[in-house]
């Protein structure tokens, strides 16, 4: 059973079972600030776990928990307590926390989304030098979810990343050699990034030949966005 229409949610229909629950609906927009929009999730959330009593619960969280610049914002914030929710309500649960999934459509203020529109467009786009981001495959985001399911043991956080951060420059750089455009862009130098730890999956990204970090990023942005 799957909650949600996003690009998670839709990713998880060929692993979809009666006995889980997959919850990838919510807040999504970690600048989000309004009440209203944490506390339909929280409703949600609560209205899932009291009606299936006897499935596994798989939440999908966020990894900018990691992210210190983050600490207190409003969705960090709501993320965690949601994930305690789910420890206490859940008798066998998976919080996946999610770096920055990249798949056909989502929302158009996703990073990648955002590059591609605006170097197709030609617009001007401010890169911080420092920054850095980690993108996942939205199908490597499933197929690690579906060998979870299958050979982990239930009530854990995990992290769905990949195994190394990009920064805002090689992610733009990528984007610019599929497209064959040339961005119009203004450096500056500011930005940061924040490590995420996946040592209990980095197995599926050695067995499936996808730790060269420039090959696995200029594979993804073909996938999805070579015209």
């Amino acid at each position: 059973m799957i909650t949600g229409n996003g690009l998670i949610a839709k990713s998880l229909q060929s692993i979809d079972s009666d006995d889980v629950l997959f919850f990838a609906s919510g807040v999504s927009n970690s600048l989000e600030t309004r009440t209203s929009e944490f506390e339909r999730e929280h409703t949600l959330l609560k209205s899932k776990i009291e009606e299936n009593p006897g499935k596994t619960f798989v939440y999908f969280s966020t990894c900018s928990i990691y992210d210190s610049s983050k600490n207190n914002s409003h969705y960090v914030l709501h993320k965690l307590k949601m994930e305690q929710i789910i420890a206490d309500l859940c008798k066998n649960y998976f919080i996946l926390r999610i770096s920055n999934a990249v798949g056909n459509g989502g929302n158009p203020n996703l990073l990648v989304n955002y590059l591609v529109r605006e170097i197709k467009s030609n617009a001007k786009i401010t890169l911080h030098t420092k920054a850095t981001r980690n993108l996942i495959d939205v199908d490597d985001l499933c197929a690690i979810t579906e060998n979870i399911l299958k050979n982990f043991s239930s009530n854990q956080i995990i992290n769905l990343a990949y195994l190394q951060n990009f920064s805002i420059i090689e992610i733009t750089e990528a984007i610019s050699a599929v497209l064959m455009t040339e961005p119009l862009l203004q450096l500056q130098n500011e930005g940061s990034g924040y490590e995420i730890e996946v040592s209990k999956i980095e197995d599926y990204f050695r067995k499936n030949n996808l730790t060269d970090k420039e090959q696995y990023l200029i594979n993804l942005i073909t996938k999805y966005y070579k015209i």
